[in-house]
């Protein structure tokens, strides 16, 4: 990694803690390099001189966050090659995107509940799991709204 580049040693750590939290380690490494990115984006030679990696390494790391809409592929006119930068709501999309995962996470645990009738200490753990799961799958969305017509206002 070079240090010409703002932020690398804050982008590995970010880049860590998104691996911890069960995200593959090159998206997110290509993420958080992408969150100190100049203005116009970087090529995928650039992320793999950033990285340390080279551009094919790269490659499947690009095309994984373009197919979740968290990065964007920038063309410019005369420039042959593709540049990339993250998507303007990048970071709340990402999270908003999983409320349909929690509330069918939530009915799945709700059914094991269901069939664990002989062990009611675990199926009110079980309950109470599935109705936070449930109340985080309606209230991100809201939150999400309600940080962009923050932003939006010039409130932040």
């Amino acid at each position: 990694m070079t240090s010409e580049h703002p932020g690398v040693d804050a982008a590995e750590q970010a880049a860590a803690m998104l691996t911890g939290a069960g995200m593959a380690r090159m998206p997110a490494r290509v993420m958080m390099a992408l969150v100190g990115s100049p203005d116009e984006g970087y090529t995928a030679a650039e992320l793999g001189d950033r990285l340390g990696v080279s551009a094919a390494a790269v490659s499947g790391a690009v095309r994984y966050l373009v197919s979740m809409r968290l990065i964007q592929r920038l063309s410019r006119p005369g420039d042959r090659r593709d540049r990339y930068d993250l998507t303007d709501d990048a970071w709340s999309g990402m999270i908003t995107a999983n409320a349909p995962l929690y509330s069918a996470l939530a009915g799945h645990i709700d059914r094991i509940a269901d069939a664990n009738d002989g062990a009611p200490a675990s199926v009110a753990r079980a309950r109470d799991v599935a109705d936070f799961l449930r109340y985080l799958a309606e209230r991100m969305p809201h939150l999400a709204a309600e940080w962009r017509a923050e932003r939006s206002s010039g409130a932040r």
